[in-house]
């Protein structure tokens, strides 16, 4: 048996006993990790200096950089969201529907945990926690595979947590990582069908596209963000810039940051040079159209590459319409069905954006960095889901659920 179909075979039986676990020790497990985190806070910020070390080697890029980097601040909001978690309602033996049948039966639809989760992600150790935290309120085991670049990091943050809930009364092997970094571990774990009930993976397109492409076990898409802000016609201008430096200036490098600025001709010469001044002043690259540049001759040329790329960084791709039905077009053929906004006054508009893009989130007049577990109310997140099965957009305690039909008769026979 090798190391991953072990981890597979001893997590299938952690979440069989995980699954009957109560509320009250799931959440006592939860605090538990949380104080776990910052006792040992030393020990990972140590393990996660030799990933910073080894990834600036590897000359890796600013915002993943960012994203790996752990420092006691860090930590202890990692730590918060545990006891967020933990304040959460348990969705596990809720009763979602309930009916009586002509023939005495009763049935009651009830929420119950997938069984075992598989995460894969890049150089993001938070996620190690959160995935954790999320799987065991909701009564799932997980088994967690980094990306080799926060390997340490990540080890030493799920034996940290692992550990505490341990002893806090969740079984063993609740909490497990597969630890070697070798890539052939990750495509066992993707074909492991036998054990492993979803994968949800966490990361780049490459990253994202591979375990779709890949894996045999049933898998929850997740992340990728080609984002859009269309400027219409009728948008308030002082509006629509201070949102699309929000957009994508707030925090560059994540998934719901917008990629493209999208404006209606009849407004870009008022409202263009306006936002071209505010982004280029936050350090913001910008590429755009023919249009875009006889108005901004400053800005770069923008090719075909600009409207698909996810660029994760201070760059932003403008592109001009000449009507609603052009703009939405635009989105729905470059983007990745995650976040979406238009800022506009007119409400048929609105409304015609939001039936016709398809999207997790569309926005009318809003940044599209809200697309998020904690600012919807949701609590903490597994990943935003892009696709339509199962669940889609921020996925919160919810999400990491299924159902099961219980059924009470009294002595009932089928004729």
């Amino acid at each position: 048996m090798t190391e991953v179909e072990k981890l597979g075979q001893q997590a299938q039986q952690a979440a069989l006993k995980l699954a009957t676990i109560s509320t009250k020790v799931k959440d006592e497990a939860l605090q538990a990790m949380a104080d776990a985190l910052l006792e040992k806070k030393s020990f990972i910020i140590e393990q996660n200096n030799k990933d910073m070390k080894e990834a600036k080697k590897q000359n890796i890029g600013d915002a993943l950089l960012d994203r790996l980097m752990l420092d006691a601040k860090r930590i202890e909001d990692i730590s918060v969201s545990l006891r967020e978690v933990a304040a959460l309602k348990d969705p596990v033996g809720e009763i979602i529907n309930g009916w009586r049948l002509p023939n005495g039966l009763i049935i009651n639809k009830v929420r119950v945990p997938l069984g075992v989760v598989g995460m894969i992600y890049e150089a993001r150790p938070n996620v190690t926690v959160d995935a954790a935290g999320l799987c065991l309120k909701t009564g799932n085991a997980v088994i967690l595979r980094s990306g080799s670049v926060a390997l340490n990091s990540c080890l030493a943050l799920t034996d940290v947590v692992a550990e505490a809930a341990s002893k806090a009364g969740i079984p063993d092997n609740a909490i497990q990582s597969i630890r070697t970094p070798d890539r052939e571990a990750v495509y066992e774990l993707m074909s492991l069908n036998k054990y492993v009930d979803v994968l949800i993976p966490r990361g780049g397109a490459s990253l994202i596209q591979s375990v779709v492409q890949k894996a045999s076990v049933p898998v929850i898409e997740t992340g990728l963000g080609n984002c859009h802000v269309y400027v219409d016609k009728d948008a308030d201008i002082d509006m629509a810039v201070n949102i699309i430096v929000n957009a994508k200036c707030q925090r560059p490098g994540v998934c719901n940051a917008a990629e493209s600025l999208v404006v209606h001709r009849d407004i870009v010469r008022e409202f263009l040079p306006l936002a071209v001044k505010k982004l280029t002043a936050a350090g913001v690259a910008l590429v755009g159209d023919k249009i875009a540049r006889e108005i901004a001759p400053e800005i770069g040329e923008a090719a075909e590459e600009d409207w698909i790329t996810e660029y994760l960084a201070l760059k932003l791709a403008i592109k001009t319409v000449v009507s609603l039905e052009e703009a939405i077009t635009h989105v729905n053929k470059y983007g990745t069905k995650h976040s979406e906004a238009i800022i506009t006054e007119d409400y048929s508009a609105a409304m015609r954006f939001t039936d016709e893009v398809d999207a997790a989130a569309v926005y009318v007049n809003a940044s599209t960095r809200f697309t998020d577990g904690g600012q919807y109310g949701l609590g903490a997140e597994i990943g935003i889901s892009t696709q339509k099965l199962h669940v889609r957009g921020p996925m919160g305690l919810e999400s990491l659920t299924s159902i099961k039909y219980i059924v009470f008769g009294n002595g009932q026979i089928r004729k």
